[in-house]
């Protein structure tokens, strides 16, 4: 028998959710709208103040704890202390990340340890410790937040379009290999979206103050980016119960087929 669709504000109702890197930008975004939609949250991130301000406008349905990906150490410990603080954990959130910049050149040894540590090991060793607890459960979702750079990437961003395209191999093993013990593994590949620091990153480029408003439509044929609202409401849906069979899908939020897509070949009378 197919379970019933919960009512828009409960779709997440009572669920206990992690997300990592959630101070601001997507990964604020989607746990604002877990929070809305029902759920218990645990903010996580290095900026103590912004989810601090966070959990305390949102109120006893929230909390956060605060910690560096790149310590090996503090996987485990965010995982068990938002078991200790919830009492259990339904969701776990993989959305932090480093966007290092730079060509295959311009890449040394500390710039490719430091994005492979957040951007892939991490995640790993999140869901290796959350593993046990979405075992005893029998339940478990994880979504991880990657990019459109996972399939080739820009070449001025060689190591991060690396890490997360094995973050999406990541992603379609542990959804094979965990599926029968109630596990769900899906990825978001994020596209380009507006957020308060790719505003700021593009300023620092040397782009005009309204530069979003000025977007060629061969990157933007809507007229417009995605905002991190979009991103959050595809990420309520695979950790409700509506996707509790979807497993091992990776989705492409962008605004144009990423495969096979080469603007500079079009022609133009």
């Amino acid at each position: 028998m197919t379970p019933p669709v919960a009512a828009a504000g409960a779709r997440l109702k009572n669920k206990v959710i992690l997300v990592t890197g959630s101070a601001t930008g997507i990964g604020e975004g989607m746990a604002r709208r877990f929070v809305s939609e029902g759920a218990r949250v645990m903010f996580h991130d290095r900026q103590k103040d912004a989810i601090a301000a966070h959990v305390s406008e949102l109120g006893a349905d929230s909390s956060y704890l605060t910690g560096d990906l790149e310590d090996p150490e503090v996987p485990a410990r965010i995982i068990e202390q938002t078991m200790a603080h919830f009492g259990r954990l339904d969701a776990l959130v993989n959305n932090a990340a480093v966007m290092t910049r730079g060509r295959i050149e311009d890449t040394d040894e500390e710039a490719f340890d430091r994005t492979v540590a957040i951007n892939l090991k991490a995640p790993f060793f999140l869901i290796r410790r959350a593993l046990p607890h979405f075992r005893k459960q029998g339940d478990g979702r994880i979504l991880n937040i990657g990019s459109v750079n996972a399939y080739c990437g820009e070449n001025s961003m060689c190591i991060y379009s690396v890490s997360k395209g094995a973050l999406m191999t990541l992603t379609r093993n542990l959804a094979d290999a965990h599926a029968a013990e109630g596990i769900r593994v899906n990825q978001i590949n994020v596209g380009w979206t507006l957020t308060p620091n790719e505003r700021l990153l593009k300023g620092k480029e040397g782009l005009p103050e309204d530069w979003p408003s000025r977007l060629p439509v061969a990157f933007a044929p809507a007229g417009r980016l995605l905002s991190p609202d979009e991103i959050a409401a595809a990420a309520v849906y695979f950790l409700s119960d509506e996707a509790r069979l979807v497993n091992g899908a990776v989705l492409d939020l962008e605004q144009y087929p990423m495969i096979g897509r080469n603007p500079a070949k079009e022609i133009r009378s």
